[in-house]
């Protein structure tokens, strides 16, 4: 505010204070963090107010494994990954973060350390104790032999995969990719955090603790070859699939994640349970999705929707593609200009060629494929073309559509266990899994008991049920018998109807049974006092009131 005459002005007296509230003297602030730091709380777990004594004691068993942390002194060094192509392009497509972060642990070890990574595929990348730089900027040179991709403009180059524009066809061993990998310090996350949580107790960076833990975790079933989704991994073991119909099997697998718990540091592991692609032969695949018995009924239009985006592996060469789309003619009449040496002065003539033609010289004999269209793992303007019989879908691939309602509930009914049987199969994924192998696991001290964590619970007795007449119903085997019974509270019905679409059902002795059942149960039905009858239902009523009529007149125009 301003001043006058030299004097300042009288401030307005401050606002009362609440009587709830304690104000804080000026000489306790001293000290305090700025105004700008937001301090975070420490979160404690809350104490149980005690245990029940009611009902039985008894011994359970659990889904989660006591963990072992024998050192909390080390600390995780957080680094920011930044992936780009040769032309500083970034990477976006799955799956090649861990293919490329492997590859520079391989060729950098000695520059790193020999520090072993945690990487959650995408950005961040954890280790135990820091990298030598803060900033490391590293050239990773990937051999791209399974995926059959290449660098920005090339094509797949198979020896038996048909197209591709004007390229030359060259004989090479396998296709190279050029990565620019930088790796940035981030943050530090001390593992004491753990070491609060085994203790019941949670601070700040708890819960980034055990993030890296999980991403170990994850990690670890990557490198096993798993399909990973969030914190769920599952193997391709058939006798995990169950066949749901349309193409669409679902996969059984593991869910796994590291808790906080009273009692310490738990592995809590649970089963579950996604959807895949039927993998195999291509053609099998459509038949099931489509519902048909034979591939000449097959719509190539929703084929073409269904397909796109799924991984093929093709013979004779054993390579991986994704499928972009369909020719647009079928196989003997789908061409593509091939290049080809004219002699020995080393020129190249290009020629028209159908892809049919194309690999009967290759000496395969194409069963049916000649009548169906080709896949195309290229793109719309440099295709490449591969008989559909020569390409099978790989395992493991995600299937994200909508379930039908028969398919989700084969789902349903091919996921239930028993508990015996739940036990087993947790019990043997935590041991194939075999977390103890780990190098990051290792190198954190953590440990895995092999054994299901043993808790105390108590069985109560089951509820009782009040019913008429001052009567108790006590449960047998779960269930609570009230045949002979009245409710414990009635009320009256003296409005209803009765409306008949069918002209075989005898409504009079459906209404005679309803009013029995109902009395035995204490309710008072009252007798209708007017029946309204039309040619495709009967109405009964006991109402007076024009409600009816007009209800009637709507139904069915007939004179009343």
């Amino acid at each position: 505010m301003g001043s006058h005459d030299g004097e300042d002005e009288e401030l307005p007296p401050p606002p009362p204070v609440p009587p709830d509230v304690i104000p804080i003297k000026a000489e306790d602030a001293v000290g305090e963090s700025p105004a700008n730091h937001i301090l975070k709380p420490k979160r404690l777990l809350m104490d149980r107010p005690g245990i029940g004594r009611k009902g039985q004691p008894t011994q359970l068993y659990s889904n989660h494994f006591k963990v072992a942390v024998k050192s909390t002194e080390d600390v995780f060094f957080h680094y920011y990954v930044n992936l780009k192509y040769e032309d500083d392009r970034p990477v976006d497509g799955k799956g090649i973060g861990r293919k490329v972060i492997d590859k520079l642990q391989q060729t950098y070890r000695a520059e790193l350390s020999n520090k072993d990574f945690a990487y959650d595929g995408e950005k961040s990348l954890f280790t135990v104790g820091g990298l030598p730089q803060k900033k490391n900027e590293f050239t990773v040179v990937l051999e791209d032999v399974s995926t059959g991709k290449t660098a920005a403009n090339g094509s797949p180059g198979g020896n038996d995969s048909p197209g591709g524009g004007d390229r030359k066809r060259v004989r090479r061993p396998y296709q190279t990719k050029t990565f620019k990998v930088e790796i940035n310090f981030a943050a530090e996350v001390p593992m004491s955090a753990i070491g609060q949580v085994i203790r019941g107790e949670e601070s700040e960076n708890s819960l980034e603790a055990l993030r890296v833990l999980d991403i170990i975790l994850r990690q670890h079933s990557a490198e096993q070859g798993c399909l990973l989704v969030k914190q769920s991994f599952f193997y391709n073991n058939p006798s995990c699939f169950v066949d749901l119909g349309g193409g669409v099997m679902g996969c059984r697998g593991f869910h796994s994640s590291f808790r906080g718990t009273q009692s310490g540091l738990s592995l809590n592991v649970d089963v579950s349970t996604t959807m895949i692609v039927k993998p195999g032969p291509v053609i099998d695949f459509l038949l099931s999705n489509q519902n048909v018995n034979d591939p000449s009924r097959i719509d190539w239009q929703k084929a073409k929707r269904a397909l796109k985006g799924l991984r093929i592996r093709t013979t004779p060469a054993n390579s991986e593609f994704k499928i972009f789309g369909l020719s647009e003619r079928i196989c003997k009449e789908q061409t593509f200009p091939l290049r080809q040496r004219n002699g020995s002065n080393g020129d190249c003539d290009t020629i028209e060629i159908t892809v049919y033609d194309y690999y009967a010289k290759k000496g395969i004999d194409l069963k049916y494929s000649g009548d169906f269209p080709c896949i195309n793992t290229g793109k719309a303007k440099r295709p490449t073309y591969f008989p559909i019989e020569l390409c099978s879908l790989v395992p493991l691939q995600r299937y994200t559509k909508a379930l039908s309602t028969l398919q989700r509930s084969s789902l349903v009914e091919k996921s239930r266990q028993k508990p015996e049987e739940r036990m087993t199969v947790l019990n043997d994924a935590l041991q194939r899994s075999n977390y103890d192998s780990d190098p990051m696991l290792r190198a954190c001290g953590v440990s895995v008991a092999p054994k299901f964590t043993q808790v105390e619970g108590r069985i109560l007795q089951a509820p009782k049920l009040k019913a008429g007449n001052g009567d108790d119903i006590f449960s047998r085997n779960g269930r609570w018998n009230f045949t002979n019974r009245k409710f414990y509270e009635t009320c009256s019905v003296n409005k209803w109807a009765v409306v008949n679409f069918s002209a075989r059902c005898d409504v009079r002795n459906l209404i005679r049974d309803l009013m029995r059942n109902a009395s035995a149960k204490g309710i008072v039905w009252f007798s209708f006092s007017h029946i309204f009858y039309c040619s495709s239902f009967l109405l009964l009523t006991f109402s007076s009131g024009s409600k009816w009529r007009n209800l009637l007149m709507c139904l069915k125009r007939v004179p009343l």
